[in-house]
């Protein structure tokens, strides 16, 4: 790949309205503006986003900008990021290389020529962050921080789907061999804390890649250029960026964001941590119109997401009284197994308070619970919801009620 460079591209400067950038597939909100072409073999540290994004001195998210863009794919640009370091690294993908190594046959070491020369794959999927739409970010005090973007980018924006490409895992693991012992990977960044995470060998032979191509262009740097895991459906800690090193291993490794950083202790299981989280149960929620936006009184089209880690949604249903009924709403296609979905719904505001949310069903026959359903489900009382301290939940799915006043406003209704 020393040939052809790097194809990554800064990122998009954000408009001062919406603080998100504009580019392909950003239907709603202000003027686009142009990218800025990376020159070849050049390696950028990216500025970060101005808005839509938290810091600190080891740790950055940036959210997705859910509410401003149509369709499933999002905007390379708009990605949300996760990223467990105080700065990007700096790779040369002509030097850069993954190794396979530990219960294998043949260890192995490849370019990133290599790699492009192997058979590929190309399918959408999402990627999400383990700790979106926690309790705590359901916080009306976040609402005043205009560098966290609407309440439905900082709430759920640390998901985005994209169509990626790579080297299916199947296909390394079968040039390298297996030894009969092999059940379990060891994935390293190469990332200036080395991030590792541990992942099952059936899944990383079942539907795991690793992706070089993003939307059709080169992984950017936020995104683990010039390569990462892709975990389908699992959490996104498991999408391991800037991958380096592969080790097949024949038991779990607790390795110290597992064990340490996202282990989080639980009723249903005797107040004991659970470890390993992996499969993303169905999802959904409303986009537009959602808390922070203005209703307009007449018609107006609802539109969200829904998205499930066990494959395709099948039905997204429609409560506009509550959740006391439910219609169905219209699913845009194609349909991507473990990846966005997008719906819409014709409804017509008459002026009165109401509650309006979102249902999903995906193709096991999952539906995506009510809070109060996922708390009893995780033996939590209700009046621990109301807390202002709430209880520390990863992978909640539960549905998202937003609130309309007479006056049109919108708020975050899920804990009132």
């Amino acid at each position: 790949m020393a040939s052809n460079g790097s194809d990554r591209r800064q990122f998009l400067k954000r408009t001062a309205a919406l603080g998100v950038a504009a580019g392909a597939g950003l239907a709603v909100g202000g003027p686009s503006t142009q990218a800025q072409q990376a020159p070849q073999g050049e390696h950028i540290h990216r500025e970060p986003p101005r808005r839509g994004a938290r810091y600190n001195i080891d740790h950055l998210t940036h959210y997705t900008p859910l509410q401003d863009y149509a369709g499933v794919i999002t905007p390379a640009s708009v990605h949300f990021v996760q990223q467990h370091s105080s700065e990007f690294p700096n790779i040369d993908p002509a030097t850069h290389r993954l190794t396979i190594h530990g219960l294998v046959d043949r260890p192995l070491s490849f370019s990133m020529d290599d790699l492009k020369r192997l058979p590929s794959v190309s399918r959408v999927h999402f990627v999400e962050c383990h700790a979106n739409s926690s309790p705590g970010s359901h916080n009306p005090a976040s609402y005043k921080n205009q560098n966290l973007g609407m309440p439905v980018q900082f709430i759920h924006g640390m998901a985005s789907t994209s169509e990626w490409s790579g080297v299916p895992f199947s296909v390394l693991l079968n040039e390298a061999g297996l030894k009969k012992e092999a059940s379990w990977l060891v994935l390293e960044g190469g990332d200036q804390g080395k991030f590792t995470h541990t992942l099952p060998l059936a899944k990383a032979l079942d539907d795991c890649f690793v992706a070089y191509g993003q939307n059709g262009e080169n992984l950017r740097i936020e995104q683990g250029f010039p390569i990462r895991a892709l975990v389908p459906g699992w959490e996104g800690p498991f999408n391991v960026k800037y991958l380096k090193h592969i080790k097949v291993v024949d038991q779990p490794y607790h390795t110290w964001n597992e064990s340490m950083n996202h282990s989080v202790s639980r009723k249903d299981i005797g107040d004991k941590a659970r470890w390993y989280h992996f499969q993303w149960a169905t999802k959904s929620l409303i986009t537009r119109p959602s808390a922070g936006m203005q209703m307009p009184k007449g018609y107006v089209q609802i539109t969200g997401l829904a998205w499930s880690g066990a494959g395709r949604i099948t039905k997204v249903e429609i409560s506009t009284d509550g959740g006391k009924s439910w219609k169905e709403a219209k699913i845009q296609g194609p349909v991507h197994s473990k990846a966005h979905t997008r719906f819409t719904y014709d409804w017509a505001w008459n002026g009165e308070e109401a509650v309006f949310m979102s249902r999903a069903t995906d193709e096991t026959g999952d539906v995506q619970p009510t809070v109060a359903e996922l708390g009893k489900n995780w033996q939590i009382p209700p009046e621990d919801w109301k807390k202002e301290e709430r209880p520390r939940a990863i992978h909640f799915n539960a549905i998202q009620p937003w609130k309309v006043n007479r006056d049109g406003s919108i708020i975050d209704a899920m804990f009132i």
